[in-house]
């Protein structure tokens, strides 16, 4: 027996991944749903050799459906969670809306299983930021070992970060470079994204620091240990897919770089790609389509007492969002719905 499950937002970029993953992984489903907003109804989207047609969200009635995968943004999530948990329904949503809720668990598997639990006091569970996901699958790890005090994280995220509208932006900013009677405004980022890299991710807050890099800190926090400290700058750059990020932790106990490289290479979700020679390292380009995270360029930092400088890169379509989500709905089916 499987489960029946929803996928809310299945035109989207992260939707058309939820429904790839779903596939690939075999998960349980006897029966599916896509939704999508009125103006894309109808619209066909592939689950693997199924072709399906995408009903209409507004009037969508979740009773009797298990779980509903939301990738919809925070606006429309706002609206139609509510209704699927209330119809029993168990909504594990990719928008920011929940995140930071103490009655909504913040979910990365391989990291706090144990979190999806608490799902019971809403219906629903919430899916990290794209670039804290990663992040905290290699900190855990560590953490557990040597105990982290704090973390220096520097971003180089993808612009499909930011959706198809980041995707297209960029792929039509390169052409018009090349072709000097065609001209291309900025849309969806503030500068020019072509050829350049932006430091500025969602909004500017009042301490100086971008909501993006605020999500990092109060994410992290809630996923592995409210007493780690965070600081984060986080920078778009003219990548299609996958996320990169230049990493420093300084822990508690010393950790040496050999057993932090062998830590990691036991750690779920973890593939260790590290050798000091030219294109011994994982690079966004190579991380696409794979469910891994990457970490390359392991190394002591001298500056301080007990610090370690590590290169982390993943599909942030893929660990950062879908991948994520689908991997909560099987933990949820493992240690509470228990079927399939």
């Amino acid at each position: 027996m499987g489960y029946k499950v929803v996928v809310a937002g299945a035109t989207g970029n992260v939707g058309r991944e939820m429904l790839n993953i779903l596939a690939e992984r075999e998960f349980p489903v006897d029966e599916i749903a896509v939704l999508a907003s009125r103006r894309s109804l109808g619209t066909e989207v592939s689950f693997g050799e199924k072709t399906l047609k995408t009903q209409d969200l507004d009037t969508f009635d979740f009773t009797g459906w298990d779980i509903a995968l939301f990738a919809v943004g925070s606006g429309p999530t706002k609206e139609y969670a509510p209704k699927a948990a209330a119809a029993g329904c168990v909504v594990i949503d990719n928008s920011s809306l929940y995140r930071y809720d103490p009655d909504v668990p913040l979910v990365v598997p391989e990291v706090n299983p144990e979190a999806v639990d608490g799902y019971a006091k809403k219906n629903i569970i919430a899916n990290p930021n794209c670039s804290t996901a990663q992040m905290v699958v290699a900190l855990k790890p560590l953490h557990d070992r040597a105990k982290i005090k704090r973390v220096v994280v520097s971003t180089y995220q993808s612009v499909s970060g930011s959706g198809k509208e980041g995707i297209d932006e960029l792929w039509d900013q390169t052409k018009s470079i090349y072709n000097p009677t065609s001209e291309y405004e900025p849309k969806k980022f503030t500068k020019q994204i072509a050829f350049n890299v932006i430091p500025h991710i969602d909004v500017f807050m009042e301490d100086g620091s971008t909501k993006e890099e605020w999500k990092m800190v109060a994410e992290t926090k809630k996923i592995v240990d409210p007493s780690i400290k965070v600081t984060a700058t986080c920078v778009r750059v003219p990548v299609f897919v996958g996320h990169s990020e230049s990493i420093n932790i300084e822990t508690e106990e010393f950790l040496d770089e050999d057993e932090a490289r062998d830590i990691l290479r036991e750690a779920p979700g973890i593939m260790v790609i590290d050798k000091r020679e030219d294109g011994g390292y994982v690079t966004p380009i190579e991380c696409v389509g794979d469910y891994a995270t990457f970490i390359s360029r392991i190394r002591q930092d001298s500056t301080i007492d007990n610090g370690l400088n590590f290169w982390c890169v993943s599909d942030n379509l893929r660990k950062g969002a879908a991948l994520n989500a689908v991997q909560i709905a099987e933990t949820l089916g493992k240690r509470v719905l228990k079927k399939g």
